[in-house]
């Protein structure tokens, strides 16, 4: 047997992919009893949930539990989360949600809230306060490292996440995001101005060789995942534009380190050099109002303003939008305010 794991999605391991090529001399067998003994952690009762949401296809084709793999056939399934490492503590932290039925609930994250645990943030995450709002429901203490996530935005990124509420619809959500079938629109701002109103970002990201907390992009294909942005003008703000960002893959950093690479920074993204005054003038006057959006702004200037996605029950197609924060929105006036007056005084 042949196996080959790998991850797929927009920021860490939130769920997985696996390929099995069956060897040629085995007997009939369920696959539920087959991919037990070949996924590591991972129940019979989940593998039945995945087949349930049609993530497990053999040959191509989605199969039921009770399918009998033969020699030679191609498995491929999605699982949507791997198991827990850490210990998770329900935590009463507030949370803005938007919406939420018995399946789903969609949040509008906070920036400077992480979304998962992980080393250094073992607590005030996003899953440490859903574990505390849905501390009833079974998916929510199965130990699972992740419960209910199926996608994942940046710790100083606001905007919208949706959260699974059973193991039925995380399948089936993580089926779409794997499969790239979500809407996810963003907000930002960058450095600088665009000659084109709307463009596409094309290129490999991986991470830098030089310093592994940051990604980089590799135009050649030679490392990395394949990544594509699309971008249109919303508004031009002087040395910054305000941008919308349509992701058609969704990699770690992505709208960061693609717009990084055409050479417009998102405004005060520390990690990829968007915390310096990189386009205006020399001016000390200038540098302080740049500063002080800085101080407004301290994090990259970027908000997930927009989900979609089919209901993973009903089948019926579901968007939603949210308003940009606070701190965007006093940046983009402060800035408009800003070439009032410079025009002013010409």
């Amino acid at each position: 047997m042949k196996e080959e794991d790998f991850i797929e999605n927009e920021e860490q391991e939130l769920f997985e992919h696996y390929r099995i090529e069956v060897d040629p001399g085995q007997k009939p067998l369920r696959i539920d009893k087959f991919l037990v003994n070949r996924i590591e952690n991972a129940s019979r009762s989940k593998i039945q949930s995945a087949a349930d949401a049609e993530n497990i296809l053999v040959n191509q084709k989605p199969v039921k539990s009770n399918y009998k793999v033969k020699s030679n056939d191609i498995i491929s399934i999605v699982m949507a989360y791997p198991p827990r490492e850490i210990e998770l503590i329900p935590e009463n932290i507030p949370l803005n949600i938007v919406y939420e039925d018995d399946q789903l609930v969609i949040v509008n994250k906070e920036p400077g809230m992480v979304v998962h645990p992980s080393y250094g943030h073992y607590s005030g995450t996003l899953v440490n306060a859903m574990m505390y709002h849905l501390k009833d429901l079974p998916l929510y203490n199965t130990g699972d490292k992740r419960p209910g996530l199926v996608h994942r935005i940046d710790k100083n990124t606001s905007g919208l996440l949706v959260l699974a509420k059973t193991e039925q619809a995380l399948n089936k959500l993580a089926k779409q995001f794997f499969d790239k079938t979500t809407e996810r629109r963003y907000y930002a701002l960058v450095w600088g101005t665009f000659k084109e109103k709307e463009g596409t970002i094309t290129g490999h990201i991986g991470r830098n060789i030089k310093n592994r907390k940051v990604m980089h992009v590799f135009p050649d294909g030679s490392q990395g995942k394949h990544a594509v942005t699309h971008y249109k003008v919303l508004e031009e703000l002087g040395y910054i534009t305000l941008i919308e960002c349509k992701l058609e893959t969704g990699r770690t950093h992505q709208i960061r380190v693609h717009f990084q690479y055409i050479g417009h920074p998102l405004f005060n993204d520390f990690e990829y050099g968007g915390d310096q005054i990189l386009k205006g003038t020399t001016f000390t006057k200038y540098k302080q109002f740049v500063q002080n959006c800085f101080n407004i702004l301290p994090r990259q200037a970027l908000h997930a303003k927009t989900l979609g996605f089919t209901h993973p029950s009903t089948g019926e197609y579901m968007r939603f939008e949210s308003e940009l924060p606070d701190d965007m929105t006093q940046v983009i006036e402060k800035w408009k305010r800003y070439l009032s007056g410079r025009e002013s005084n010409e």
